[in-house]
């Protein structure tokens, strides 16, 4: 299997924009399988909803087996698993946030669905529609939080993939913040 720096050359004269990810590359790093959301970041049309509605689907295969705590820990782990497998696989496509790379959206998805059960159905449909929009639009706070790492140099920083692996992370946890905001108005009225 080729190393991940031959599908998406990051040396001198490679584009900052990385062709859309293949399974192939996808299979090439454990990394790569998670950030692109078991493959559902593959997805040629709106991948950060493809990724999303692969969070939703997992949550209700995975909820029958799961306790409040063990889903605290699992959302612990996924954060800080995610951080490292967005990092790296920001940087083996040489971009800083790839539109491929949706585990971030898989979090915080995650952490809604959680947060809000019990639910029915349509209150967590309302909750997806809710978190693409901001995830998508980012007003306020959300476009901030997404703002926060945009600014870094890949070539003078020491550490701007760990960064990187934050930033992609950050916006999906504020949206989902949001998300939760809006919902939590919507139950109390």
């Amino acid at each position: 299997m080729p190393a991940p720096e031959t599908l998406y050359p990051t040396g001198a004269g490679a584009s900052r924009f990385a062709a859309r990810p293949t399974p192939a590359f996808m299979l090439s790093h454990p990394a790569h399988v998670f950030a692109l959301g078991f493959g559902s970041g593959l997805s040629r049309i709106a991948p950060g909803t493809s990724g999303t509605l692969w969070a939703w689907l997992t949550f209700w295969c995975l909820t029958p087996w799961m306790s409040d705590a063990l889903w605290g820990y699992t959302l612990l782990a996924s954060t800080l698993l995610g951080w490292w497998a967005c990092a790296v696989t920001a940087r083996n496509m040489g971009v800083l946030d790839p539109g491929s790379i949706v585990w971030d959206e898989v979090v915080a998805f995650w952490l809604v669905l959680w947060l809000l059960m019990p639910a029915s159905f349509a209150q967590q449909a309302a909750a997806f529609l809710l978190f693409r929009f901001f995830d998508a639009v980012k007003p306020g706070p959300v476009g901030w939080a997404d703002g926060l790492f945009h600014g870094i140099d890949v070539d003078s920083e020491r550490w701007p993939w760990a960064k990187a692996g934050w930033g992609i992370m950050l916006d999906d946890l504020v949206a989902a913040g949001c998300t939760l905001l809006v919902m939590a108005v919507w139950r109390a009225w």
